[in-house]
Parts: structure tokens; sequence; C-alpha cells
């Protein structure tokens, strides 16, 4: 966790939800609206510290971006639990509404890892029509664990999927399946398995290069 990291708690379905919040620093690149990034599986050691999730937070702070990170229910101090993605999915529109309401937030962009990113993609299709998503950022789509909602066609411009090679965790092959019938990109990282271990500075690198594109 960052020194920085501004602890908070917000109100879900299930009760209680574990926040940290990291914003750019008063001498950094102009403000640019809130990111919130979801993390990896809550029964697999999945919480907001994950080093990928910690690494997608600073890539986005480091482009002007507030980034808002929580736990699952029934993660860390989150209250609930487990729900197969249904109740995970409205944690994160209960975050969402709390860290970047509307009327207030002059950008959305959403994040998401793992399991993560398969709620993520929920909250986008069910956003959509009401809501626009300025980025949006899918790494280790769990396409052959669950089943990830399409991406709207006009967003496919400020989406990033990344996925590793050598991922054993979600097969590449999974993903393509899944990206495939969208015609919608992804970047395969050569050598990379689903953790990225090792090579955090290029996702962090190819997540800014992306939000400055």
């Amino acid at each position: 966790m960052n020194i920085h990291s501004q602890k908070l708690q917000f109100q879900g379905a299930a009760g209680a939800i574990e926040v940290l919040r990291d914003a750019p620093g008063a001498d950094s690149v102009p403000a640019r609206g809130v990111v919130v990034i979801t993390h990896p599986h809550p029964l697999f050691g999945g919480s907001m510290t994950n080093k990928v999730v910690q690494t997608l937070a600073r890539a986005f702070v480091q482009c002007g971006w507030t980034a808002v990170r929580f736990n699952f229910r029934g993660v860390g101090a989150s209250a609930g639990r487990y729900d197969e993605g249904r109740g995970e999915l409205d944690d994160l529109l209960a975050v969402i509404a709390q860290a970047a309401p509307m009327e207030t937030t002059p950008a959305l962009s959403l994040a998401g890892f793992s399991f993560g990113s398969f709620v993520a993609s929920h909250a986008v299709a069910q956003l959509w029509e009401s809501r626009p998503i300025e980025k949006l950022v899918l790494v280790g789509v769990a396409a052959s664990r669950f089943e990830v909602a399409l991406i709207p066609a006009a967003l496919h411009l400020q989406t990033l999927v990344l996925h590793g090679e050598q991922d054993d965790t979600v097969p590449l092959t999974a993903v393509l399946d899944w990206a495939r019938p969208q015609a919608l990109p992804v970047l395969v990282v050569p050598g990379v398995e689903h953790f990225f271990h090792g090579q955090l500075p290029l996702l962090k690198n190819l997540v800014t290069r992306h939000l400055n594109s």
C-alpha cells in the first residue's frame, strides 16, 4: 500500500466496503477523473493490495487519475460473503456511486485484474447507456472461468486488454475466443504469466502509454 493512500469506508448492500484512495500530487499532471480498480478472485487470496492492482493504481495516478481500490465482500474489512460475481458487481457499482458520483466527477474509468476484469466488464455493460467510460483496462481477463460481458464497440478504442502469453491460470486461447467475435484487440505480452511476475514495470508502462494515447 502506498503510504499516501487514504483509507475510506463505503456502504454496500452487504455492509461496509473497505476502500483505498490514491490521488495525484498537487504538482502533477492535470486531474482527469476517477478510476475504480477491481481485484482478483476473493477465494484465492485476491485483494486490493494485489501487486497488479497496485501497479494499475500507480499507472493511473501517474497519468492524473484518482485511483480507488476496494475489497470485495468478505475480503479484509469488507462485510459479507463471496457471491460468485453477482454481489461483487453490486459492490463495484456502490463504490462507483460513492467515489465518483456522476454529478461531480468529470470522467470515470474502470480497470480490473483477473476475476476483477470479469466484474468490471459487467459494470460497463450496466453503466454504458447512462454514463460514459473514459478508459477501460482489463488485465488477465478471466474468460475461461466466468461469462465476461462483451465490450461496447464504441468503447473499443479506449479499451486496453492485456494478457500474458504463458498465462496458466487463464489460457490465452480463452481470451482470444472472447475477444474474436467482438473484433476487440488483445495485447499479448510474450513470456509473461498471469501475475506478471518480474514484469510489473512493463505492465505499468503499457498502461500509462494507453492512458496517454
